[in-house]
This record gives structure tokens, C-alpha cells and sequence, in this order.
């Protein structure tokens, strides 16, 4: 974006005199789903998150070393502009400057363009990329050849082996890199005479470009994609690769809702202590009546648990009535007095580890330990553990040299968009904690999970090691339960009990061993002090 000094105020005030007259369902209909990575990630490896060939959208747009790419936006959209069926180019970005206010709502951050400079510049843009998407686009379970042309012919390479055709390739699933796919959608339906075959050729294009660079597998049961409803390219990576979690069931929706009821409600002194109980209460009775009562005061419960009750507990006439409440648990609160820390050990215990390294043992352990590793056809949701079989079952993964790109980029639009669990992160999280050296990532690529296309096992570790840092964890419950059984089965090993003990009491603690030393030293000095006063040597004769 352009630094400050450029900034204009007097297009920035039109801008926003413009965005309060619009209506506020825009708001809703439209979500940013085009972010600027966070800075914890962008501070791990630039490289990964910044174009490095090509600028796509408004973040990067301008930059001295990617501005020798506009030729090439030209020459596309000159492409573009024989393959329009009823208007011009000009008139194509009219239409996109209709769609001003919906572009800008894609992005997280202020766009400092007028509407004018704004609509070319995603012309210019969707233009090279349907160009560059064309040679993914399958038909009749091939490649769609279309010739390209010659100016282009060193930067789309149908066979993929060009580097600089790779470098574009990371570049178009870069997070800051992305512009909204119902541009692509609406440059197709002038070059097509019906929207439906639009829409099946920009579909065959997502899925050629899935097959390219995905490193899963692609599904036997895909879902029923709309590709009205994909944000951009890599929201529809995400898509593909992340599996949706089932929504709970609404008995366990109404059992957290009590345990967190619980949880507030456990530090809290005077009489809230008995809504504390109550629910503690109603956390354990799930049969008949009482199920529909939960049902009834879920929602009141969960309203209670937000209200500041340190502040109303000090209000005169609320603090009346909790007076008699609190007589009655004071006792209780009495006789019973937590550690240090202890009021708050429950919720420590519920809250997302604060590691931002998985807790499980590696590859190499586990295998030490019994455990084999058998590779599966799905996605994530495959991943399980079978303590019967001591088999763990893990999603066939190919890694090449654009595989980072494509996985830290994922786990960085989790991380801005996802608004429940982090599914992604938390499988990188996984495979980062069972892989340690090149020595785990050689196990799991002889046992058929890991596909090696870099240029060692060396490498492969280092790239999920690589990953160890993100923004926060959340808790998913089916790799939970995963790492879960693992540890489990593991600690339960006798090898592995009695390497700990010596660890832990023997090895590691160097103050018991200090001590030995010392009475070992005395008792040697003692018996040489009785050896020559006594003379030891005929003491043991005369025995």
C-alpha cells in the first residue's frame, strides 16, 4: 500500500461519507475474508507471505520489484478484451467500479485508491489470472489446452516445470496476495454465453489448481461446491483440504454452558456460591424432567454467566438478598481452602494449552513403543488411533517445494478468519510434535504418509519444525482425543515408565545424587581413619 506521505485525506473523507450513505445489510452479506498476515507470522519467514514475482489486489500493488510484471497484466488483458462477447474492456471495468463498495469489503485494511484506479486494477489482475488458471482447467479428466500466447509463453508453463511458472503459482495462493473470486465469476460470464458454463469453467479451474499444489489428496466424495459461495483461490483450498467439525449436540451445547456457569461462579465469594452448586449439580443429572429443565434455563444461565457480578454483588439492595446466601456457604468456603492457584486450576485446565509445541512423543518414540503408522486416503478427519492394533492413521500428505507456501498460508487465513476451532493449525501442530528429526520424517515416508518430493527427510522436518508458532490454539476434539489415546498408550509402556523414574528421580535430580557423593566420600574417609588406628589387614586375618 502507499506509505503515508501519499496518504489523501479528501478521498478518504469521500470514501467514507460514501460507505454511511450505503445500507448496513452490506455489512453482513459482504465479511473481510482478505487479510494482511499477522505480524507473529510474518516475522517467522517473509518470504513465505509476500508475492515474490507477481502482485495480485491492492496489498502489494505498486511495488517497485513486482511493477515489471503490469507488461504481462496487459498483454492478458488485451486476451481478455477478443474473448468479450457484448463490451468492451473499458466498459468491463465499469462494471467492476458498480462493485466498488463490495471489493473494499473483502479487505481488512483501508484501500487508498480512488474507485476508478481500484476497478482497473482488478481487471488488470483477473485478467493474468484467468490466463495463468486456464492451463488447470480440466475437461473430460484432462488438461483444457488452449494455446498461449507467445509473449507469455516463458511465464504459463502447461507442464509446470518452469520455475518462474512456480513462483507465480506460490504467488496466487499467498494470503495478502488474493482478490475476490466474483470478479473472476463476472469476467467469465461475458466470455461465455451462459452463466452456468462460466461458472463450470471456473470450477474446473479451481479444481486443476487444487490437484496442482494441494498436498492432500483430492476427495473421493467431494462436496457440492457454489462457486458463488468461494471468497478467493485459497479460501477455496481451505475448503477442500479443512473438514467442517459437526455442530455438537444440543445436550452437550447446554452441559458446557453449565460448566462454564460453574467456572464463573467458582471464585466468586457471598452467595453466588450456591448458583456455583447448582449448576455443579445440574451438571451431573441428565434423566428425565431434569433434561428438559436444562433445556429451559440453558439460555438464562449463559445470559448470568456474562453479567459483572463483582460489580453487582456491590450494589446495596442486590447485596441484601445474597447476604442470607452467603451465611449459608461461608462455612463451607471456610473448611475448605485451595492451594496457591488453586481457584483458578480448573480453569487452567480448560483453557488451550499455553505450549506452543503439540505434547506428544515423536515418530521415533512411539515406534519404539509399539505404535505403527498406516497411511489414509481421506482428510484430516481421518487422523485417529487404534489402542487394539496400536495403530495410528494419518492423511497421505505430498510435500514439494511449494508446499510451505501453500500450508503456512492456510493456517494464516485460519487464523483470521476461522471463527471456531483452528482445525488446520492444530494438524500442523500435530505433525510438528511427531516430527522431531529426519529420522521421524524418513519413518513416515517408508511407512507411505509422507510423499518426498524435496530434496531430503532432512528438509521435511524442518519445514513442519518450521511451523511451530501461531497465533492461538483452540481445542479440536477428535485430534484431542487422538493425542489423547496416544499418551496414554505410550506412558502406559513399562520402558517407558522407568526411563521417566530415572529421569525424574535419579537423573534429574542432581541434589539427591550430591547427597550419595557426599556419604559415600565420608564413609571412605571414616574407614581409612579405622584402617589406621585399628590396622584393617589383620582385623581381617583374625576373621
Amino acid at each position: 500500500m502507499p506509505s503515508n506521505s501519499t496518504f489523501d485525506e479528501n478521498r478518504w473523507v469521500i470514501q467514507i461519507s460514501k460507505n454511511l450513505e450505503e445500507e448496513l445489510e452490506d455489512d453482513t452479506q459482504n465479511p473481510v475474508n482478505i487479510f494482511n498476515v499477522p505480524k507473529t507470522l510474518m516475522a517467522l519467514d517473509p518470504d513465505i507471505y509476500v508475492p515474490q514475482q507477481i502482485a495480485f489486489g491492492p496489498y502489494h500493488c505498486f511495488q517497485p520489484e513486482l511493477f515489471d510484471m503490469e507488461r504481462y497484466k496487459i498483454a492478458a488483458a488485451k486476451r481478455t478484451q477478443r474473448n468479450l462477447l457484448t463490451l468492451t474492456f473499458q466498459q468491463l471495468a465499469d462494471q467492476f467500479l458498480d462493485h466498488e463498495s463490495r471489493i473494499r469489503s473483502c479487505y481488512d485494511k483501508y484501500l487508498n485508491y480512488s474507485g476508478q484506479t481500484l476497478s482497473w486494477m482488478m481487471a488488470l489482475d483477473a485478467s493474468f489470472l484467468l490466463e495463468f488458471l486456464r492451463v488447470y482447467a480440466v475437461k473430460e479428466g484432462g488438461l483444457l489446452r488452449r494455446s498461449v500466447t507467445s509473449r507469455m509463453s516463458h511465464l504459463v508453463d502447461i507442464s509446470g516445470k518452469k520455475s518462474i511458472h512456480n513462483a507465480i503459482l506460490r504467488d496466487v495462493v499467498k494470503l495478502e496476495n488474493q482478490i475476490p473470486l466474483f470478479l473472476l465469476r463476472k469476467m467469465l460470464e461475458f466470455q461465455f454465453s451462459t452463466l452456468d458454463l462460466a461458472d463450470d469453467m471456473l470450477l474446473s479451474m479451481l479444481m486443476g489448481i487444487y490437484k496442482e499444489i494441494s498436498p492432500f489428496k483430492l476427495k473421493q466424495d467431494l462436496p457440492n461446491f457454489q462457486v458463488a459461495t468461494v471468497d478467493h483461490v485459497l479460501g477455496f483450498l481451505y475448503q477442500m483440504i479443512v473438514p467442517r467439525l459437526q455442530i455438537p449436540d444440543i445436550m452437550e451445547v447446554e452441559d458446557q454452558i453449565f460448566e462454564e456457569a460453574e467456572e464463573t461462579f467458582e471464585d466468586l465469594s457471598y452467595g453466588k456460591q450456591f448458583l456455583k452448586e447448582t449448576c455443579k449439580f445440574l451438571l451431573k443429572m441428565n434423566k428425565g424432567p431434569v433434561r428438559s429443565f436444562k433445556k429451559l434455563i440453558a439460555k438464562p444461565i449463559k445470559v448470568a454467566v456474562k453479567l459483572p457480578w463483582k460489580i453487582l454483588c456491590n450494589v446495596p439492595r442486590i447485596k441484601i438478598f445474597m447476604r442470607p446466601l452467603e451465611l449459608c456457604f461461608s462455612q463451607d468456603k471456610e473448611d475448605v481452602k485451595p492451594e496457591d492457584g488453586g481457584s483458578s486450576s480448573r480453569n487452567n485446565i480448560d483453557r488451550p494449552p499455553l505450549v506452543e509445541e503439540i505434547s506428544i512423543p515423536s515418530v521415533t518414540g512411539l515406534s519404539k513403543a509399539g505404535v505403527s503408522f498406516l497411511p489414509t486416503n481421506g482428510d484430516i478427519s481421518t487422523i485417529s488411533f487404534d489402542p487394539k492394533k496400536c495403530a495410528m492413521y494419518l492423511p497421505l500428505i505430498s510435500l514439494d517445494l511449494n508446499s510451505e507456501v501453500v500450508l503456512r498460508n492456510l493456517v494464516a487465513y485460519e487464523a483470521c478468519y476461522a471463527s471456531g476451532p483452528l482445525v488446520f493449525s492444530r494438524y500442523t501442530e500435530l505433525m510438528n510434535g511427531i516430527i522431531d528429526t529426519s529420522e521421524d520424517a524418513e519413518l513416515l515416508r517408508e511407512k507411505g504418509i509422507i510423499s518426498n518430493h524435496l530434496k531430503s527427510d532432512e528438509e521435511v522436518a524442518n519445514l513442519w519444525n518450521g511451523m511451530n508458532k501461531c497465533i492461538r490454539l483452540t481445542k479440536v476434539p477428535f485430534l484431542d482425543k487422538v493425542i489423547e489415546d496416544v499418551n496414554k498408550y505410550y506412558n502406559g509402556r513399562w520402558h517407558v515408565k522407568i526411563k521417566k523414574f530415572m529421569k525424574h528421580y535419579v537423573f534429574g535430580s542432581w541434589q539427591f545424587l550430591t547427597l550419595l557423593a557426599a556419604i559415600f566420600l565420608l564413609g571412605l574417609t571414616t574407614l581409612e581413619a579405622f584402617c589406621s588406628v585399628y590396622r584393617c589387614s589383620h582385623l581381617v586375618y583374625d576373621i
